[in-house]
């Protein structure tokens, strides 16, 4: 196979959210060699769109892979109409240009059999150098649309009914608690907190999610009302404790959300039952300590450790690991909602959690990742900053076969982004939850 590479840019005076506004409309029929285009999903919920071109009659679908809001990015790949490409896999980015408007940039790597390769890079280069200059001129007409809610922002927009919650145990083995919103058919929708959290931490989200399918919140073993097992937790425990949740909630699949540590755990379910997942949302981590050479979990473990030997609880130094999870924008009540959740924690429960985290075992195989996957982190995320979570989430989209993965960064959030921006937070998570099949 030969492999060929188009890139091509443009640059146009309209302001970046202007052109985005139109560019990232994956199954908007801007482009001016468009003559009829519909919108589809696959069985997943990944977004196709299948058109025609002007003086064509072959059928040509394109699915998404990556998609950005925060970053107007957005990537798709081939599936049909061009003859004899083997990977056909484009890109198309905004971003601000330093005298004022825009610097659009679409490229195209593209391995068709020699000879073929190169005629296909050529139409590609006139598809791309036409539908820049079409992108630039409509985007400077029109200018910046009015924003209009989508369906799934307007359901978490507020106005609604607190919804009513209950309190749920599990108890064939170690007792588990849940809160969890009224039974509903469909998949489960369950939260995971970090290791500083708390099932708590969740209440925004079980109210936002709601209309969208069942939803549950869960205390990891030792966290507020769950117990710890008879020995040291592991991985394994964890992922034994979804799936005695699915069971118990009569639950064939899940939609898992984790948050730091419990994005980790929630990783690891998915590495092991990527069938049981409808959909992935993955919150200031991934991959946890499972890249790190030894030397630095232990080290990570070690210091982590100290103020417990020295007969500390979490609560003394709740204040502390706040200052560095809290972005700077964090009020006094967020703070103190993140003090309490660290504080409930018992020395016991930390120490587990801790001995785990930094036990990883094994390092995880992206191409497992088969369900949707939704990636948020804070802008101010010190400990999972928004380059390194990107990156992880394009590693994904590389990697899973089919890719259907969305990265956003949650403005003037710290780690804790859903307890710091709930507003933003749950509008992406209703529009990714609604986006998945029934």
């Amino acid at each position: 196979m030969a492999k060929q590479r188009v890139e091509v840019f443009g640059y146009s005076a309209a302001e970046p959210s202007a052109v985005w506004a139109v560019a990232g409309d994956f199954c908007g029929a801007w482009h001016p060699a468009i003559d009829r285009m519909q919108a589809e999903r696959d069985a997943r919920g990944a977004l196709i769109r299948a058109f025609t071109v002007k003086g064509e009659e072959t059928l040509y679908r394109e699915q998404l892979v990556y998609r950005s809001d925060s970053d107007r990015t957005l990537v798709y790949t081939h599936l049909e109409g061009i003859t004899g490409a083997d990977r056909y896999v484009a890109r198309l980015a905004i971003s601000a240009r330093e005298e004022g408007g825009s610097v659009i940039t679409w490229s195209a790597d593209i391995e068709a059999p020699a000879g073929r390769a190169e005629g296909i890079a050529a139409g590609t280069r006139m598809i791309f150098e036409a539908g820049l200059a079409a992108l630039s001129e409509k985007a400077e007409g029109e200018g910046l649309p009015e924003q209009v809610a989508t369906p799934a922002e307007s359901a978490v927009s507020g106005g609604a009914s607190p919804v009513l919650l209950e309190t749920i145990f599990v108890d064939d083995g170690p007792r588990l608690a849940l809160t969890a919103t009224s039974s509903q058919q469909g998949a489960l929708l369950l939260f995971l907190h970090g290791i500083g959290g708390g099932r708590s931490n969740w209440i925004p989200q079980l109210q936002a999610t709601a209309p969208f399918m069942r939803a549950a919140a869960l205390d990891f073993r030792g966290y507020g009302g769950s117990a710890l097992g008879p020995a040291q937790s592991t991985i394994e425990d964890y992922c034994a404790d979804i799936l005695r949740v699915a069971e118990a909630l009569k639950a064939d699949r899940l939609v898992l959300c984790g948050l730091s540590y419990g994005s980790w755990i929630a990783t690891s379910f998915a590495m092991r039952h990527p069938e049981r997942l409808a959909g992935l949302v993955l919150s200031g981590g991934c991959t946890g300590m499972s890249e790190a050479p030894a030397e630095e979990r232990e080290a990570f473990r070690r210091s982590r450790q100290v103020p417990l030997d020295a007969g500390q609880t979490p609560a003394d130094f709740a204040p502390a690991v706040v200052n560095v999870l809290a972005g700077p924008d964090a009020d006094e009540e967020v703070r103190e909602r993140l003090r309490a959740s660290m504080a409930a924690i018992p020395a016991a429960t930390y120490r587990d959690a801790l001995n785990c985290f930094t036990h990883p075992p094994e390092r995880f195989d992206f191409s497992r990742l088969t369900m949707p996957v939704l990636m948020m982190t804070g802008e101010h995320d010190r400990l999972a900053p928004p380059a390194e979570i990107r990156s992880v989430a394009g590693r994904i989209a590389d990697s899973a076969p089919h890719a259907f993965v969305r990265f956003e960064t949650i403005a003037g959030a710290g780690h804790v982004c859903n307890v710091e921006r709930p507003d933003r937070y749950n509008a992406i998570l209703a529009q990714f939850l609604s986006e998945l099949p029934a």
